[in-house]
């Protein structure tokens, strides 16, 4: 399965509101994990058995609650059996059809 998913504290008394702290003790959670992931500005891509995914999410949530008085878990999961390298695989893919689509826009 893949998981999408973005955690953040509220509640973290910073004027200018910043929770890099926060994301960064998630993100070393899910970089410790071993397992597939990609992280970008808005989102932690995790790939993964759902046990082990979803414990990382756990774990992830867990290191940024000590950050605030609350937290925000916003989570997205693409449930597909019998397959795997789907982090990677599905951008080769979208990138293929991409392509082919240009290649019959520009019949020269």
């Amino acid at each position: 399965m893949l998981v999408a998913f973005s955690v953040a504290p509220s509640g973290t008394g910073r004027a200018d509101g910043s929770v890099h702290d926060a994301v960064a003790a998630a993100v070393r959670v899910v970089r410790d994990s071993g397992l597939p992931h990609r992280t970008t500005s808005m989102f932690t891509e995790l790939e993964g058995e759902w046990d082990e995914v979803f414990d990382v999410v756990k774990r992830a949530t867990d290191a940024v609650a000590p950050y605030g008085s609350r937290v925000s878990l916003v989570l997205k999961a693409d449930i597909r059996p019998g397959y795997s390298g789907e982090l990677d695989g599905k951008i080769e893919r979208l990138e293929a059809a991409i392509d082919r689509q240009a290649d019959e826009a520009d019949p020269e």
